[in-house]
């Protein structure tokens, strides 16, 4: 897996890339609670080079969710493949989450 981190003028993004499973969720989850560290809660996350994402990744993207909303900002996804799309439908997170095709479209909605 491998993790960039953007900055935008009112956002951050996080460009995932590879798989996200269980080995790998706690990097994730640690780019993302850096990110709101530096009291940044609207994070853009850009999935365009995820081949896979285990319940331990999305449970590192719900965990976000919950603190940037709390902060009256959100994290919103962008690009998400087609299976990981079914698998976020599956577990009731596409109501929890916006998602946008684009990644500058993603950034522009924060």
């Amino acid at each position: 897996m491998e993790i960039n981190t953007k900055e935008f003028k009112h956002c951050d993004m996080v460009v995932v890339k590879g798989r996200v499973d269980s080995s790998t969720a706690p990097q994730f989850s640690k780019a993302l609670d850096a990110i709101v560290e530096k009291n940044i809660y609207k994070i853009a996350v850009d999935m365009s080079g995820l081949e896979y994402m285990s319940s331990a990744g999305f449970r590192a993207l719900l965990a976000a969710q919950r603190t940037c909303k709390h902060n009256h900002g959100e994290v919103v996804l962008a690009s998400v493949p087609e299976r990981i799309r079914e698998a976020l439908e599956l577990a009731g997170f596409t109501e929890l989450f916006k998602s946008f095709n684009d990644p500058l479209e993603a950034v522009g909605s924060l």
